[in-house]
C-alpha cells in the first residue's frame, strides 16, 4: 500500500476502522530525525504491501498526538484492527523498523 497522509477528519476511517495493520508515523516537517526516517517509511510502504502506512503532521494534528501520547517525534504506533498494539520512539534503521512491525503478529 501507499504512503497516505491522515488527519483529524478523516483519521476514524484511515486507521481506526481499517482491519489489518495501519504503520502511523507521527511528525512534523522540522524535525531532523523524521526527515531521516521519512525515506525508510516511504521505502517500506512500497514493499510491504499487507500494511497500511499513514504519516500524521503533529503541528497540523496536536489532538491526535494528545490522544497516542505522543511527547516526542518521530513517534510510531502499530495498530491491528483499530487498536494500538506496539508503540516506539525516535530514528532507527529499515532493520529496526521491519523488526518492531514483526513483533506484531
Amino acid at each position: 500500500m501507499a504512503l497516505t497522509t491522515a488527519n483529524k477528519d478523516n483519521f476514524k476511517a484511515e486507521v481506526l476502522d481499517h482491519k489489518g495493520k495501519v504503520f502511523v508515523d507521527f511528525y512534523a516537517e522540522w524535525c531532523g530525525p523524521c526527515k531521516v526516517t521519512g525515506p525508510i517509511i516511504s521505502e517500506l510502504a512500497e514493499e510491504m504491501k499487507d500494511i497500511k502506512f499513514i504519516k500524521i503532521n503533529v503541528d497540523e494534528n496536536p489532538e491526535l498526538a494528545q490522544n497516542y501520547s505522543v511527547f516526542s517525534i518521530p513517534t510510531f504506533v502499530i495498530f491491528k484492527d483499530g487498536t494500538p498494539v506496539n508503540q516506539f520512539v525516535g530514528a532507527m534503521g529499515k532493520e529496526g523498523f521491519v523488526a518492531e512491525i514483526k513483533k506484531v503478529a
